[in-house]
């Protein structure tokens, strides 16, 4: 009689998913630069045309980009690359990654106070406010890339490492 205790079998579930490539999560970065020069070419073509379709039609993308796309980026950052970096003893990366949480919130509070402007917009309504959107796009813009060359300098490489190690 052996008293090597018994495994029990382990619950099946689904696999965990994988992390997200890091070209997926630059792409998204340069995408989001794009996106921002997009809101800026339409703030100016709102102020001299209007609501037309050309507006329309890149608000709906500009708030589709925004609403979803940069969403979904920072909720992959925050579940797949940061933990593991605020699990390290690397005191100034681990102020780093929470300056970019903390970026992660103030983005989506601009973003919230944009999106009803830049969805008036594409559903042709003509409520929105031009001059609120001249005054808080450069805040947005300036806050995303000094965010972007942040994970892209410092906390992208480190968790490149730590991924690799």
């Amino acid at each position: 009689m052996s008293n090597k205790p018994v495994r029990l079998a382990r619950v099946v579930r689904a696999p965990a998913p994988a992390l997200p490539p890091f070209e997926a999560l630059d792409r998204t970065h340069r995408e989001m630069l794009l996106v921002l020069q997009q809101i800026d070419a339409l703030v100016e073509h709102v102020a001299q045309n209007g609501c037309d379709e050309p507006a329309r039609a890149s608000a709906a993308e500009v708030h589709r980009f925004f609403a979803e796309n940069a969403r979904q980026h920072h909720a992959d950052e925050e579940r797949f690359i940061f933990p593991g970096l605020l699990s390290g003893s690397d005191v100034e990366l681990i102020q780093h990654v929470r300056r970019l949480e903390q970026d992660h919130g103030w983005l989506e509070e601009d973003w919230l106070e944009l999106a009803p402007q830049i969805e008036a917009i594409s559903r042709g309504y003509n409520w929105y406010d031009l001059d609120m959107l001249r005054h808080a796009m450069p805040v947005f813009r300036q806050l995303y890339e000094e965010h972007i060359a942040l994970e892209e300098s410092l906390v992208y490489p480190a968790a490149k490492r730590q991924q690799q190690a």
